[in-house]
């Protein structure tokens, strides 16, 4: 995979307040204190953990920002934005994905996500949460563009509000299409359960950009077991995966 076949686009936040950047420098300072009573990795995390928080106050940035790497909106949700290029054409990608029972295929963060109605505009999912827990909640399609653009929100009540995009861009020089994901969520415990979850190793870049190659191995590399006991090549799986698809949605 070449530089060109993955991209992080760049994002847009908020600088702390200087009641946060007081906050977040004396939780860093507190925790480099306690860091020193303790041996081992417990007392590498609470050193690097407070370390982020001092080094964050100090440039007027959020706490989420500075320990996860991305960006908070206004409303202190979390923002990703992460491109990879798939050498397959944009329909055969917009039939895989409208299928959000695939997602969990490659999205290593999720554990399902069920279909609820013919037409497949609203769907029920299951998330892997830190420290082994679980979340769940039923989100609905805003945006439905075949082979450009497919948007999605998570219902009132859902225990993550997120919402979701993902377009299907011609790549240059005839390589394929390029997949451009935006997924914002305000996590369990606002930009402080976030943190918790950067420092036990949930990191929402790496895990979107992990996602993202996973998807790429699996469709143009990777082959499905058919009936019969043989694999057959990616693309006559998802043609096969389209047509059934596509009849699920017509019955």
């Amino acid at each position: 995979m070449t530089r060109k076949d993955y991209e992080e686009r760049p994002q847009s936040g908020r600088n702390s307040s200087p009641a946060e950047r007081v906050l977040f420098g004396s939780i860093g300072a507190g925790l480099i204190a306690l860091s020193l009573g303790q041996r081992g990795q417990v007392g590498t995390l609470l050193a690097t953990g407070g370390a982020l928080l001092v080094a964050g106050a100090a440039m007027g940035q959020g706490l989420g920002e500075t320990v996860t790497g991305v960006r908070r909106t206004e409303d202190d949700q979390i923002k990703v934005e992460k491109a990879i290029t798939v050498g397959m054409g944009a329909d055969e990608l917009y039939t895989f994905w409208r299928n959000f029972e695939n997602l969990p295929r490659f999205m290593d963060h999720l554990e399902s996500v069920k279909v609820q109605d013919g037409d497949g505009q609203r769907s029920h999912w299951v998330a892997k949460a830190p420290a082994g827990t679980s979340v769940e909640w039923d989100a609905e399609i805003t945006a439905d563009e075949p082979g450009r653009r497919i948007a999605w929100r998570s219902l009132e009540g859902a225990t993550v509000p997120n919402e979701g995009a993902v377009e299907f861009r011609p790549a240059p020089g005839d390589r394929g299409t390029e997949i451009h994901v935006s997924l914002t969520y305000r996590p369990p415990g606002g930009t402080l359960g976030a943190t918790v979850a950067r420092l036990l190793g949930e990191d929402p870049n790496v895990q979107i950009e992990h996602d993202l190659r996973r998807l790429k191995r699996l469709l143009e590399v990777g082959h499905i077991p058919t009936t019969e006991g043989q694999s057959s090549g990616r693309k006559g799986a998802l043609k096969a995966e389209a047509r059934m698809y596509d009849n699920r949605r017509t019955s």
